[in-house]
């Protein structure tokens, strides 16, 4: 009877191995094998991963500048959104993304990224023909003229002090809040001033109106501009109280 009985049990043994086979516990079924992370190169993962919580889910209404702006696809162009993305910007909420940098993403998923964004919200018209103002400034900036451009071209929605103004309805907050300056660098509130925010009513360089009057804005008066709003940064943002030595 023993005999049996074992003979038995290893026969139902048997019998459930060839039935589970590779659909072990623990054992990925075929087909279903994730991917390490340094393999993914949908555009739509490392952009939802990694981007949407700062700029939106689809490029806008986020807290950081609309990556989904085609004025400012156009003048950051892929070399510098490669370049912003994998250094990040120091000083700011932008962290570096490049494993050389001590981010997660390899370099072939930072080029798929800004390609795809690109690629994906671009538009050929952006620009309707015209040259817009250098990326980055090579020239410097003299704050005494940047308030008196602010005053002649932006005082009408975030009034002439750039404490934020009503218009339509509609309030604009102050561009010279120490805590919003600690988060933006000049290159930040530059991208802005040239690529405008459209979802938010605001012109690119060229829509800004001075004594009934429309013209664009020039490099050098965004360069003024942005030497003015930076002067308002303070050490210590936030801090209620004067430091002592």
């Amino acid at each position: 009877m023993k005999r049996r009985s074992h003979g038995f049990f290893f026969l139902a043994a048997a019998l459930v191995l060839g039935v589970v086979g590779c659909d072990a516990p623990g054992k990925p079924k075929a087909g279903l094998e994730e991917k390490r992370p340094e393999d993914v190169l949908d555009v739509a993962t490392l952009y939802g991963k990694n981007c949407a919580a700062c700029h939106g889910d689809q490029g806008r209404h986020g807290a950081a500048i609309s990556l989904a702006n085609p004025v400012y696809l156009s003048t950051a162009k892929v070399d510098n959104i490669v370049r912003v993305t994998s250094e990040g910007v120091q000083g700011t909420m932008m962290p570096p993304f490049a494993k050389s940098k001590g981010g997660m993403l390899t370099d072939q998923q930072v080029a798929v990224l800004a390609h795809g964004m690109v690629a994906a919200w671009s538009k050929p018209d952006a620009l309707a023909g015209q040259t817009p103002p250098a990326y980055a400034s090579s020239t410097q900036g003299d704050d005494a003229n940047g308030q008196k451009a602010f005053g002649a071209y932006c005082a009408r929605c975030h009034d002439a002090d750039g404490t934020g103004a009503t218009v339509e309805k509609i309030h604009t907050g102050s561009l010279v809040d120490p805590a919003y300056l600690s988060l933006i660098s000049d290159q930040g509130l530059r991208s802005i001033i040239i690529a405008g925010q459209p979802d938010e009513g605001m012109p690119d360089w060229r829509g800004h109106a001075s004594g009934g009057q429309q013209r664009a804005l020039s490099d050098q008066e965004i360069t003024d501009i942005v030497a003015w709003l930076a002067a308002h940064r303070v050490a210590t943002p936030g801090q209620p109280y004067q430091q002592h030595p």
